[in-house]
């Protein structure tokens, strides 16, 4: 269907793609996946036809149909829905002529075409697709010029999907989305019939969309067969031959220097040594993989507090004196993990900035822990970086009095060391930028993050560095994200935003994700109905998730405890053992006395960690 020959692109001096060649099956799903600024975007428009390559080309059959989302967003007073219907340029250009033809031979022409595109079901294709995007009824009729960016690119993409392309290109569609449509479009793309080409950094949609990754690096690419996990396991092994070659190459260069060297200037082995010379010249080094720092984060952890951190009693937030979200019961505290559920327009980053104290409860109370210090991050604040400003310049601006080793080294945690801490945001990556966001609202140590998006700019490696670093990270956290795998990996309380409210849901990710594509809706979710089998399986997850936070708790208490009594005990060897040396409180008291306190600590030792291990045999018992 799609063959690669050869590409090159060179832009502003730099060889982007380097004779990028590949060939992509008839019907297959490809992931088109590299680093950030690795070309991703480039060979999707060399594709689509709007970039032409400095050599080689994209052939695929004559008359074959290109879709692809162009950047800026449709606008106007007309419908989305009216918009969709007329991304069918054929059935347009029919249905007019249906309404105007007179000859009765053309006119029986036209409606059997018609009736051969199924261009009578095509009003009903267009609701459907709209409203998996998240479009109800209601908005499907509202003037485009009504939504916000994030909308209109979502009536784009509803228009490139009911247009039915040979050749779907998608360059990051999530980006726009929420998590019900991003698993809405996921359905979607599984059952489409012609080719795609997805540029992604999502884990979980690459492994349910696509059937080839086509990896891109260094401009080449390659193709590997199945989803994102299979890459991955391929792409270990080939990192492994790599430094396997690299090594044994090594060691052939050393002996050929060594021998060059000794043998050089011998005549009776000049002849062979010049040989050898050649040979180490011809020689092709061996890339060697190396640590990419913009994989960097590592999140400053915060000093302890005390539970809760916030507490929210039917509470109500809103703008300009007219509730969003009402009769709020929440609590958050000092190790919790939270991800916020629903669709977008529901009010999750209204519930968000409520709790970063951006808003206050127009209703009921909100309680929080004084010492308490948070850190919001938004895409706005991505967007609101001074480009012309470097990382050295923002960091020091905003952590005043700090040394200059302190802003340093907050930004060394983020990635943002030597020449990289001195260059001009404006020539940062969007995920170079995200980090840069990231490591200023985390200066202070805050005890709460809240991160709606963090992900968007962010490619795969990226986003498993940061899952890694939040699981590290000793504060709470708050996540909104349409990155299901990031949910999975980090949050171990769901809290459902909808109906104007905010409640725990007990089930699973996978739970919700079932209920979304049966089509039940988000606003159906607290029910879970099915009887009393449901009901009595709610309830049994309810008390699994306290007990587990019981359980967690004594563990902790129980480690600290340890941690404790043995820096006791010792101090209490330091005085027997050396007692001019010794703690003042303990050097008046006889070697007797200290025995009897050493054994004592040690009988309180033993106890604590006999807790710690039964928390967590507990705690393996619920988890299975």
């Amino acid at each position: 269907m799609l063959n690669l020959n050869g590409i090159t692109v060179r832009l502003g001096g730099r060889t982007i793609l380097d004779r990028a060649t590949a060939s992509l099956p008839p019907g297959s799903r490809v992931g088109l996946i590299g680093r950030n600024g690795a070309g991703k975007s480039t060979m999707v428009k060399v594709i689509a036809g709007l970039l032409d390559p400095d050599e080689g080309s994209a052939d695929m059959p004559r008359g074959a149909r290109v879709g692809y989302i162009a950047q800026e967003a449709p606008s106007g007073e007309k419908t989305p829905f009216d918009t969709v219907l007329e991304a069918d340029i054929e059935r347009a250009t029919l249905m007019h002529a249906s309404e105007t033809e007179t000859d009765p031979e053309k006119l029986g022409d036209i409606y059997e075409r018609l009736i051969a595109i199924d261009a009578y079901t095509a009003p009903a294709r267009a609701a459907r697709i709209l409203l998996g995007l998240g479009f109800d009824d209601a908005m499907q009729a509202r003037p485009l010029d009504s939504f916000s960016g994030g909308w209109k690119m979502r009536v784009a993409l509803a228009a490139l999907l009911f247009s039915q392309p040979d050749l779907l290109l998608l360059d990051e569609p999530s980006n726009h989305l929420d998590l019900e449509a991003v698993m809405w479009l996921e359905d979607f793309l599984q059952s489409y019939k012609a080719t795609i080409v997805v540029v992604s950094h999502e884990r979980d949609f690459l492994n349910n969309v696509v059937d080839h990754i086509l990896h891109l690096a260094g401009g080449k690419i390659t193709l590997y067969p199945g989803g994102y996990d299979a890459f991955e396991r391929q792409r270990a092994e080939r990192l492994a031959q790599l430094a396997a070659a690299k090594a044994n190459q090594d060691v052939q260069r050393a002996k050929l220097q060594d021998y060059i060297a000794r043998n050089s200037a011998r005549a009776s082995t000049a002849k062979q040594a010049q040989s050898r010379a050649k040979a180490l010249a011809k020689m092709q080094p061996i890339a060697e993989a190396y640590e990419d720092p913009s994989l960097a984060f590592g999140f400053p952890n915060p000093t302890e507090l005390r539970p809760p951190l916030i507490t929210l009693d039917h509470a109500a937030v809103g703008y300009d004196g007219k509730p969003i979200l009402r009769k709020l019961n929440l609590r958050i505290d000092p190790d919790d993990r939270v991800a916020l559920l629903g669709r977008n327009g529901n009010g999750k980053t209204t519930l968000a900035r409520l709790l970063a104290a951006q808003l206050t409860p127009m209703e009921g109370e909100k309680a929080a822990t004084g010492k308490m210090t948070v850190g919001y991050f938004t895409q706005y604040q991505v967007e609101e970086l001074d480009t012309d400003d470097t990382p050295l310049e923002h960091m020091t601006r905003v952590m005043k009095g700090a040394t200059p080793s302190a802003v340093r080294a907050q930004l060394g945690r983020f990635g943002f060391s030597g020449d990289k801490a001195t260059t001009k945001v404006g020539k940062l990556s969007g995920g170079e930028r995200a980090r840069l966001a990231l490591a200023l609202i985390t200066r202070d140590a805050p005890h709460l993050l809240i991160l709606d998006e963090p992900t968007n700019h962010l490619d795969v490696d990226a986003r498993e560095a940061l899952v890694q670093a939040l699981n590290a990270y000793t504060g709470a956290v708050l996540i909104v994200s349409h990155d299901r795998h990031m949910i999975e990996t980090t949050a171990d309380r769901l809290v459902l935003v909808d109906g104007g409210t905010a409640r725990e849901y007990d089930g699973s990710i996978d739970d919700y994700i079932a209920l979304v594509l049966k089509g039940d809706g988000a606003d159906k979710a607290e029910g879970r109905t099915g009887g009393k089998a449901a009901k009595k399986d709610k309830a049994a997850a309810a008390a699994a998730r306290e007990a587990e936070k019981t359980w967690r708790k004594v563990a902790k208490d129980a480690e600290a405890e340890v941690a404790k009594l043995t820096a006791e005990r010792t101090r209490v060897e330091h005085a027997m053992f050396d007692p001019a040396g010794a703690d003042p409180s303990l050097a008046k008291l006889s070697m007797g006395d200290l025995g009897i306190r050493r054994a004592s600590l040690s009988d309180r030792i033993e106890s604590a960690e006999a807790k710690w291990l039964e928390a967590n045999e507990a705690l393996e018992n619920v988890a299975a």
